[in-house]
């Protein structure tokens, strides 16, 4: 299963432990356990703690959400508490069916 489905590795940006961070770790894990089912690594970086790493990355707000892999590096800034802009933002493909305007019909 490995090497069928890509591994997502997210960073998630934080500041201290205001509501705020704690509603957008809370959002992030749901959205992570219900479409990543396991394929994700997620590290939570507070910038009061990482100043630095915060600057190298360039955060300028938080919450800030990092995908790093699969590629292309995406952001997500808020409290992610919308799943579909989440999900949108990060290119994750949702676990559920697609929409009929998205849907392919199989070659046979």
């Amino acid at each position: 299963m490995e090497g069928l489905l890509s591994k997502y590795v997210l960073t998630l940006y934080v500041t201290g432990t205001s509501p705020r961070t704690k509603i957008a770790i809370e959002n992030l894990n749901r959205i992570c356990k219900q479409e990543l089912d396991g394929r994700y690594e997620l590290e939570i970086v507070d910038v009061l703690e990482n100043p630095q790493r915060a600057e190298d990355e360039r955060i300028l707000a938080t919450p800030t959400l990092i995908k790093q892999l699969p590629p292309p590096l995406r952001r997500v800034i808020g409290d992610l508490s919308d799943k579909e802009k989440v999900l949108l933002g990060l290119e994750v493909r949702p676990a559920s069916s697609p929409s009929p305007s998205t849907a392919r019909p199989e070659a046979s």
